[in-house]
């Protein structure tokens, strides 16, 4: 602490008052003479300013020196992180100091006069240390993107223990029944949603308190459907999600996603088979094309894409150039194109590794606010619209009075392509009405649990992201939310049928060749429970004989 004992005149005082703050030192000042009273002059002042500021120069010096003397680095600290204390104390903050200074705990830091250009080192430091992560994680993932080209692989059935009984399982992990009694847990759960239904709140919370009880996110298939729709049952109770969620929110990792789809189709046949039928149809298609545009709709991470990139490399007489509009619902928060734009860059890879000349553009909006003008196409080029698995995303007309979904169909018939490709769940749970819409996803959703537990077994860490991805997401829209919140909105396929002729497209037989080698693949390489059937122009892809999936092809109806 400084003391100025020195009489101030009244204008000068705030200057050094001023200097003082800045400073950071605490003054005791004399009192205040006026100008009559004082005969100090000019240079006198000029003075007592230079001394002031040699004195707080060497205040602050001195602090640091005292600083730097009374925290030496301990031999321990500098060369070990077990001391976990000594790292702990960096972000504790100090003791105030209002007199001499005094350390409180020891300290690892130290300090130094910085020139200006410090921190701009620091910066870009810290970005060159950042760097070699992502590139990392980058690498990483497009390592993982050759299990995209799984047209050239034999072996998919691999993963599959036993293709005609059930996936064994070594882990009791998981055995919360407490005890012999049997439980019939899809009886249970709709009792809990008549409860529900009835707004009888005492008997739900018993209803769900038993099914958690018998329930486990980690047992075996029917243990899992009781814990998340207990979980989604909850949800529409209180009105609280632990997880928001939209058709498009995923916060799981590429790398997590790429391993998981291995396993998943290692074990089930059903995306796979709905991107070999469109594939095919569409080489078939291009098989003579310059340019052929696909125009994708519900594109997502383009895991369809690279294996047609690779036979049209191999087509007679060279690759056609292939343009891909990549279209998507948008992400929410501020970079709603993010997943879209990746995915043009992962097909520009798969590109450049076949030499297939390629261009992208890309369109994240809702897909009724679309226009024709912004899909940009050129006359002379094949054109293709693709969509597989992701129209049910689109709100029909419950939400709105111009069904979104029909103005989606109507877009897709005003490209006027040469091809449409369509392919969707085939799901009866989309009705207005709580219970009744409870009891089709029971159905439905039961399956798909018996489908992973049959062929993916507990202990597979890949199971529990392929049910988050696949199932758990749209089986909590369809349970939790009503109106626009309930964003996964099905249909039976005769519905789609329905819309579709409707939109002013006819139906394409599906090549019989296609047919069979379909089903030789999945007669030979997957579970024998697994169905594939046809129906004119429709492919059925079901589980123990209830129809899962359903693929067809359409011309629009003036197009010969």
């Amino acid at each position: 602490m400084l003391f100025c004992k020195y009489p101030m005149m009244g204008s000068d005082s705030k200057t050094v008052l001023d200097l003082a703050a800045n400073q950071g030192t605490i003054l005791t000042l004399g009192p205040t003479v006026s100008p009559v009273s004082t005969n100090l002059n000019l240079r006198t002042l000029l003075l007592l300013r230079q001394n002031l500021s040699l004195a707080l120069q060497t205040a602050e010096r001195s602090f640091f020196e005292v600083l730097q003397d009374q925290t030496p680095l301990s031999d321990h600290s500098e060369g070990s992180l077990g001391n976990f204390s000594s790292l702990t104390s960096l972000h504790q903050p100090t003791s105030e100091f209002t007199g001499s200074p005094e350390i409180s705990e020891v300290s690892t830091r130290r300090y130094r006069l910085r020139d200006d250009g410090d921190e701009e080192d620091d910066i870009e430091g810290g970005r060159k240390a950042k760097l070699p992560a992502i590139s990392m994680v980058d690498e990483l993932a497009e390592k993982f993107e050759e299990v995209l080209l799984v047209c050239q692989k034999n072996e998919l059935g691999e993963a599959t223990p036993s293709k005609t009984g059930r996936a064994k399982s070594s882990s009791n992990r998981s055995k919360p029944q407490k005890s012999d009694q049997p439980v019939d847990m899809r009886n249970l759960l709709m009792q809990c949603a008549q409860a529900v239904a009835s707004f009888d709140q005492r008997r739900a919370a018993e209803k769900l308190k038993e099914i958690r009880e018998h329930s486990s996110s980690h047992g075996d298939g029917t243990q899992r459907l009781g814990y998340h729709f207990a979980e989604a049952l909850e949800a529409r109770i209180t009105g609280i999600m632990t997880t928001p969620i939209s058709a498009t929110s995923s916060r799981t990792s590429m790398v997590d996603i790429l391993k998981a789809y291995k396993e998943f189709v290692q074990a089930c046949p059903t995306i796979i088979m709905c991107y070999f039928t469109a594939n095919r149809t569409i080489y078939e298609l291009a098989s003579k094309a310059t340019t052929l545009h696909i125009i994708d709709f519900g594109i997502l991470y383009g895991f369809q894409w690279p294996c047609l990139i690779q036979a049209l490399s191999q087509r007679p007489g060279g690759p056609p150039k292939l343009r891909v509009t990549g279209i998507e619902l948008p992400q929410p928060g501020f970079r709603p194109s993010e997943r879209v734009e990746e995915t043009g860059r992962r097909l520009k890879r798969f590109c450049d590794k076949f030499n297939v000349p390629f261009e992208y553009s890309f369109i994240a909006k809702k897909w009724d606010t679309i226009t024709l003008d912004e899909l940009v196409i050129k006359s002379g080029e094949t054109t293709v619209v693709n969509c597989i698995l992701r129209l049910q995303y689109t709100p029909d007309e419950t939400v709105s009075l111009n069904s979104p979904r029909d103005t989606a169909l109507k877009l897709f018939r005003d490209i006027n392509p040469d091809l449409f490709v369509f392919a969707e769940v085939n799901g009866m749970y989309n009705s207005p009405f709580f219970l009744t819409r409870f009891r089709e996803a029971l159905f439905h959703y039961s399956s798909l649990f018996d489908m992973f537990e049959t062929t993916i077994s507990e202990e597979n860490d890949c199971r529990t992201l392929v049910e988050r991805e696949l199932i758990i997401r749209d089986a909590m829209s369809v349970i939790a939310c009503e109106g626009a919140e309930r964003f996964a909105r099905p249909e039976t396929y005769k519905q789609w049928q329905v819309r579709i002729l409707r939109a002013r497209f006819r139906p394409v037989k599906l090549n019989k060749q296609m047919i069979k080698e379909g089903k030789e693949i999945v007669g030979q390489r997957y579970h024998k429970d697994f169905v594939i059937d046809n129906d004119n122009h429709w492919m059925f892809q079901g589980w123990k004989g209830r129809v899962l999936y359903a693929v067809s092809c359409w011309k629009p109806a003036k197009k010969q």
